[in-house]
Parts: structure tokens; C-alpha cells; sequence
């Protein structure tokens, strides 16, 4: 069997095992999550050896380089060998966890809460509100 030249990239994410099936990888495609060398890809395009691959979930950006074509789904450790994974590690949590968020099912923010979080969003900016100046 010889090598392959490329594949569609729709299919060599999912026989990488990014998406767990085809079509989360086309719709993924669809949906402008996948890039191929910085420009979005549309299902059909081809990848080949060397094209840098980024795959967009969970609001991250996994970031890979083709090392070896694949068009049929391969078990995990053939897969690892498939690609170059250059993702950058996470930001630490701390940065994360700055982020202000309401508990689920907490219902719209009253407007105090909703002035909190305006002056956290934006604490640099002066206050909206009218002062009393007689």
C-alpha cells in the first residue's frame, strides 16, 4: 500500500480522534473551528504532511502539525504518532478563575449586582450615574 499524499481534513481530524465522529468534524469544519495554515477550512480541503492544523474546543485552540495521513479512524497510540502536538499550555488558573460568574439558575443580576460587575468589568472608567451637585 502506498502513501497517501493528502486527505480531506474533516477526516483526518476525526482519524486522530479530535471529533468522535465524522460529521462533529464536517460541522466543526461548518462552523469555522478548524483552520488549516491560519485560513479557515472547509470540509473538503486537503491536508497534507507538514500543514499546520487548528482545531478549536472547548474554548481552546489545539494547534497540530500533520505528521502522517490518516483517512480511517486508528486507535490511540497510532494516532499519537499521526500528528505534532504544538499547543501552548493553559493559562494558570488564577487567571481563569478572575473571570466573574453567577451561579446557574440565579435568575437576571438586580442592578446593584449589575453595577458590581460593570465596575469589575471596567473599573478605569468614571461612574455613569449622576451625583447630586446643588
Amino acid at each position: 500500500m502506498e502513501p497517501l499524499g493528502s486527505a480531506r481534513v474533516d477526516s483526518w481530524t476525526w482519524g486522530v480522534r479530535m471529533f468522535k465522529t465524522r460529521s462533529q468534524a464536517t460541522a466543526a469544519c461548518r462552523a469555522g473551528h478548524v483552520k488549516v495554515n491560519g485560513e479557515r477550512a472547509k470540509s473538503a480541503q486537503p491536508v497534507r504532511v507538514g500543514d499546520e492544523v487548528r482545531v478549536r474546543s472547548s474554548g481552546f485552540d489545539r494547534v497540530l502539525v500533520v505528521a502522517k495521513i490518516v483517512t480511517k479512524r486508528v486507535g490511540a497510540p497510532v494516532a499519537a504518532e499521526c500528528f505534532v502536538d504544538m499547543t501552548p499550555p493553559p493559562p494558570p488558573r488564577e487567571e481563569v478563575a478572575l473571570l466573574p460568574m453567577r451561579d446557574r439558575g440565579a435568575g437576571r443580576p438586580t442592578k446593584r449586582e449589575r453595577r458590581e460587575i460593570d465596575r469589575l468589568r471596567a473599573p478605569e472608567q468614571p461612574a455613569r450615574y449622576e451625583t447630586d451637585e446643588d
